[in-house]
C-alpha cells in the first residue's frame, strides 16, 4: 500500500473517531472546543452569548428617537434589538476579539509635526493604520464556522458579521463575558483594555453560554472616572454611556457625507479619519498589551514631497493633494475608503485650517495653493471646506461659509 494512502486512511479514521467522539460532547464541552478553536485562530477573546433580548438593547429606541444616529439608517434595523431576529431558530451568539493596539504614541501624546519639512500632520484612528479589519476578522470567523461544521456532526446554521449586520457586538460581547460596557460605550476587558475588533457569530448550534445562570457579566469599573467625557473635544458623550453620534468625530469624518457643521470643524482639530480620544485617555488602556499581529501595524507610503510617511500621523499636503486615482490605491484593502476621496480631502482641509499654519513656515506656499486649487475646484463641497481652510490661513473667504445648523447643543435633546 502506498504511504499516502495509508496516511489518508488514517486521518479517516481520525476523523471518524473525533466525530463520534464530539456526539457526545455537552454543550460545555462544545463551547469549550469552540474557543480552543478560536485561540488557535488568532483571537485574543472568545466567549458565548445567549440569543437573547439584552437590557442594553431595549433602549435603543429611544436612542434612536433621540437622533443620536445621525445619518446612520442602517441603525434602525428592527433586527438589532435582539441577536434572535437577525437568524430563525438563533441558539446563541459567539462573539471573538482581537487586539489591535500598537507600541506607537496616543492621538494625545503623539506631536502634530514629526518632520518639519513635512509640514502639519493629521491623523487617522488607530484602528485605520493598517488592513481592513472587517476582512482580518471575517477570515477568522470564517475558519472558525469552517472548523466547526468539521468538528460537530449536526447540520446548523452560522453566520459571521463584523460591523456588518443587525448584531451589536459590544452588547453581546458584555453578556459573553468579555468586559464591560465603558462610559464612552466601549467595551473594556480588565486586561486587554478597549482596543478590540469584535466580531460575532450568530448560530443555531446548541453551545452552552460562557455565563451561567448564577453569573453575572464583568462588574463596571469605570467608577467615578469621567476622564473620556471631559476629554472629547466636541462633547459627544452627552451624558454617561450615552454617545450622541452626530457630535462625534468619527461620525463627522467617516459617516456624515454632507458639509462638516461649521461650530464643530475647529474642535476636530487635526483629525481626519475617526478618533481615539476617549481611549487614549482611558486608563485601562495604560497598560493595554500590545498586538504581534502586523495587518494592524501602520502602512508606510513614499511621499512626492521625498522621505517616508505612513498613515501614522500623516502629512496634510499629501491627503489633500491626493487624486482619485491615488486614494484608491493608497486606501485599497484600507478601513480608510470607507470616507471616499472627497471626504477624506474635506477633512484634510479642516485639519488644515486647524493647524495655525503662518506665512514662513514650512510647505505653507505649497498648502496655501493646493487649497486654492480646490476652492476654486467643481466640487461644491470640497471647494467650501477648502475655502474655510484658506480663511483661516488668513485668506478672506469667497465663498459662503456653512450654517451652523443641524447640530444639537452638548446636552443631547433631539
Amino acid at each position: 500500500m502506498p504511504v499516502s494512502m495509508h496516511w489518508r486512511g488514517i486521518l479517516r479514521l481520525d476523523k471518524r473517531a473525533r466525530l463520534r467522539q464530539n456526539r457526545s460532547m455537552s454543550n460545555a464541552d462544545r463551547t469549550a472546543r469552540v474557543i480552543e478553536i478560536s485561540r488557535a485562530l488568532g483571537f485574543d477573546l472568545c466567549g458565548v452569548a445567549p440569543s437573547a433580548e439584552f437590557p442594553e438593547l431595549a433602549r435603543l429606541e429611544e436612542w434612536l428617537k433621540r437622533g443620536h444616529a445621525g445619518e446612520m439608517r442602517y441603525l434602525h434595523d428592527p433586527r438589532r434589538h435582539s441577536p434572535s431576529l437577525a437568524m430563525q431558530g438563533a441558539r446563541c451568539v459567539i462573539v471573538c476579539a482581537l487586539n489591535y493596539n500598537t507600541s506607537l504614541p496616543s492621538s494625545t501624546e503623539a506631536p502634530n509635526e514629526i518632520a518639519s519639512q513635512i509640514g502639519p500632520r493629521g491623523w487617522i484612528s488607530r484602528y485605520a493604520w493598517g488592513d481592513d479589519y472587517h476582512k482580518v476578522l471575517g477570515g477568522k470567523l470564517d475558519g472558525l464556522i469552517e472548523t466547526m461544521r468539521q468538528e460537530f456532526p449536526e447540520p446548523f446554521e452560522a453566520r459571521g458579521y463584523v460591523d456588518t449586520g443587525p448584531v451589536v457586538e459590544r452588547v453581546a460581547a458584555k453578556y459573553a463575558g468579555l468586559g464591560w460596557l465603558a462610559k464612552n460605550t466601549c467595551l473594556i476587558n480588565e486586561e486587554l483594555g478597549s482596543w478590540l475588533f469584535l466580531g460575532a457569530i450568530v448560530t443555531t448550534l446548541d453551545l452552552a453560554v460562557s455565563l451561567g445562570p448564577a453569573e453575572a457579566p464583568a462588574p463596571d469599573l469605570c467608577g467615578n472616572c469621567r476622564l473620556c467625557i471631559d476629554a472629547c473635544p466636541t462633547s459627544a458623550i452627552v451624558e454617561p454611556y450615552v454617545l450622541d453620534a452626530r457630535r462625534c468625530i468619527s461620525y463627522l469624518t467617516i459617516e456624515l457625507r454632507d458639509a462638516i457643521p461649521a461650530e464643530l470643524r475647529e474642535p476636530m482639530g487635526r483629525h481626519v479619519f475617526g478618533c481615539d480620544i476617549c481611549q487614549d485617555v482611558c486608563p485601562w488602556n495604560r497598560r493595554a498589551p500590545v498586538s504581534a499581529l502586523p495587518n494592524f501595524k501602520p502602512r508606510h507610503r513614499d511621499l512626492k514631497l521625498g522621505g517616508a510617511n505612513s498613515l501614522f500621523s500623516p502629512g496634510l499636503e499629501w491627503l489633500v493633494s491626493l487624486t482619485e486615482e491615488e486614494f484608491r490605491e493608497v486606501f485599497r484593502g484600507s478601513p480608510v475608503k470607507r470616507a471616499k476621496w472627497r471626504g477624506l480631502v474635506r477633512n484634510a482641509c479642516i485639519a488644515i485650517g486647524n493647524a495655525r499654519l503662518r506665512p514662513g513656515e514650512p510647505r505653507y506656499e505649497e498648502i496655501r495653493a493646493r487649497l486654492a486649487q480646490l476652492a476654486a475646484a467643481g466640487d461644491a463641497l470640497i471647494a467650501e471646506h477648502a475655502q474655510w481652510a484658506l480663511d483661516r490661513l488668513g485668506f478672506p473667504a469667497s465663498l459662503p461659509q456653512a450654517p451652523e445648523t443641524g447640530v444639537v447643543p452638548p446636552s443631547g435633546q433631539g
